[in-house]
């Protein structure tokens, strides 16, 4: 089985995320895409950044309808600060029969030459690069490598960011979160401080 590895903070998740998710596992070789939620860092103070079970919570009602999309926690257990390739190496040993590739924005995929081991990471797994509007170029090394697959998914540009500043400006920002997302973030009353 392949599964395409989505990393990040989920805070909250929201149609953009599901949407890229969604489109890898109906239209790629990917049989299931698993949200990594990545820890908060016992070394950061961030206080829009919600506890890991709360966000882990939010991904689990996101993706609980669809039978391709699961949220993951595997990186709450590792040490902190984590890199990728110790995620990528603990999941191939846990999981010996899948192939993990990960999913990234072209932005990423921009500064994915300065991660720990990005050589190592290239070498034994695919990444799927999905469209961003950003600038800068991509590397001539990542954009012809054959691990690396641009996918020609919808361009979603929503950002986490711009929903909790909504939230706490008293917009409505229901259509922008998956219904039970929503209705989490709504009876907890996150972001409105």
């Amino acid at each position: 089985m392949k599964v395409g590895l989505y990393f990040g903070t989920f805070n909250p998740i929201h149609v953009g995320h599901l949407t890229i998710a969604n489109h890898l596992a109906e239209y790629s070789d990917i049989d299931q895409v698993w949200f990594v939620v990545t820890p908060h860092s016992p070394f950061k103070t961030k206080s829009s950044l919600l506890d890991n079970n709360q966000r882990l919570e939010m991904v689990f009602r996101a993706t609980k309808d669809y039978t391709k999309l699961r949220p993951s926690d595997i990186e709450f257990g590792l040490s902190q600060p984590n890199y990728t390739i110790n995620t990528l190496t603990y999941l191939q040993e846990k999981f010996p029969d899948y192939e993990f590739a990960l999913i990234m924005g072209e932005d990423n995929l921009k500064s994915f030459h300065k991660w720990k081991n990005y050589e190592l990471i290239l070498e034994h797994h695919h990444i799927y690069v999905y469209p961003r509007i950003s600038k800068g170029k991509i590397e001539t090394r990542f954009k012809d490598h054959p691990k690396v697959t641009k996918i020609e998914a919808p361009i979603m540009e929503l950002s986490s960011t711009f929903i909790r500043k909504s939230i706490k400006a008293g917009k409505n920002i229901r259509p922008m979160l998956p219904e039970h997302v929503w209705e989490y973030v709504d009876e907890m009353n996150f972001y409105k401080k």
